[in-house]
């Protein structure tokens, strides 16, 4: 009896302590939110994820909204990329320090992405108002479904291209309605931000691919992407002058100037840590619902907060593109869900040619019988 007690008790200990060792730490970047309920760390990483994209977007509106900006914006987009880097590099020393896992050579062809995406966006604000830009950064479904057909053959249900349909008419109407009420409208701006979202489209498709086969953390491809970017950056705008011309422009008011784009820089990468850690708690479908709210709210105070004509247009475009994502993210649960109606005229139209084509067999057979 006591031997049989005794391994009980070890039993039932050994089981606590998997049980513990199993448990995976949640951190908001160096905050440990691992004791707290699930609802505790949703309502965490939501309130950090509005904050500082918030943040994120009034800042960028501010730095890159100004026509003065166009010539010098890849400088400006430099000394972003450059802090992303060392608040990428600071975070490893804190917690786990950065080993590379991925190739140089795959991390070059992100990094040329990344600055593709990045520098675009940030040009097309010399253009487009922020809410248009902002519904073009919403529409990445378009270029990824038109690039997995193509180059993987890749087949989509209907309620997925139902909501391409859907996101097209969205935001061909904010489009339209940028450009009767934006004085400083230019459809260079449409060719440039279009340039971003098919960048934007592809480096999810990179990240991933590599993220999984190499076994990467975050901070590695985050930290490893900016800095070769910033390799490239330093070439382009050191052979093109822009260097000296962004320096020159940013010296004129310099402490404005850098706390800018310090806090624009800061904002972003806690708002992206942030969202991988509510992907990683309630899962994408969560964290995607977040963060088209926080979008929706950032077109909201982008108009109250920077003067811009308004017209009704923008909302009822807007809703047909939140529309289209809600829609897409529902096929994900249900990929094969068509709507009643449609299967009703589908199976009509079905029993139709199969009735006529076998009348058509009979009455051929009858004509060959009679010959």
């Amino acid at each position: 009896m006591n031997t049989t007690t005794k391994d009980t008790i070890i039993k039932i200990e050994d089981s606590k302590i998997t049980k513990d060792s199993q448990k995976t730490e949640i951190n908001i970047l160096c905050f440990d939110i691992t004791p707290y309920s699930q609802l505790v760390q949703f309502l965490c990483c939501s309130a950090f994820v509005f904050v500082c994209y918030l943040a994120y977007g009034y800042f960028l509106e501010l730095i890159f909204s100004g026509a003065e900006v166009k010539p010098v914006s890849l400088y400006i987009t430099l000394v972003q990329f450059l802090i992303t880097m060392l608040l990428s590099y600071m975070e490893s020393l804190i917690r786990n320090p950065i080993k590379r896992k991925v190739p140089l050579r795959t991390y070059a062809i992100l990094a040329a992405l990344t600055l593709g995406t990045m520098s675009l966006s940030n040009l097309a604000l010399s253009y487009l108002n922020y809410p248009t830009q902002l519904i073009f950064k919403s529409c990445k479904l378009i270029p990824v479904m038109i690039g997995s057909i193509i180059i993987l053959g890749k087949r989509y249900s209907f309620l997925d291209y139902l909501a391409a349909v859907i996101m097209c008419i969205g935001l061909t109407m904010f489009t339209l309605a940028d450009s009767k009420t934006s004085p400083n409208f230019d459809g260079i701006g449409v060719l440039v931000i279009s340039l971003a979202l098919l960048c934007d489209a592809i480096i999810g498709n990179v990240q991933e691919k590599a993220m999984k086969q190499f076994h990467a953390s975050n901070n590695e491809v985050v930290f490893y992407s900016y800095a070769i970017a910033c390799c490239y950056l330093l070439v382009i705008t050191g052979t093109s002058g822009i260097f000296v011309n962004g320096f020159a422009y940013c010296s004129k008011n310099a402490v404005t100037m850098y706390t800018n784009i310090f806090l624009l820089s800061v904002s972003g990468y806690m708002g992206l840590q942030a969202v991988l850690t509510l992907v990683r708690i309630c899962g994408a479908t969560v964290a995607v619902t977040v963060t088209t709210m926080r979008k929706a709210l950032s077109i909201v105070i982008s108009f109250l907060l920077f003067s811009k004509p308004f017209v009704f247009q923008y909302v009822w475009s807007g809703l047909l593109v939140a529309l289209a994502i809600y829609l897409n993210h529902y096929s994900k649960k249900h990929p094969h869900y068509v709507p009643m109606p449609l299967l009703m005229c589908w199976y009509y139209v079905q029993s139709f040619y199969q009735s006529e084509y076998r009348y058509l067999r009979i009455k051929s057979k009858i004509y060959t019988d009679t010959v």
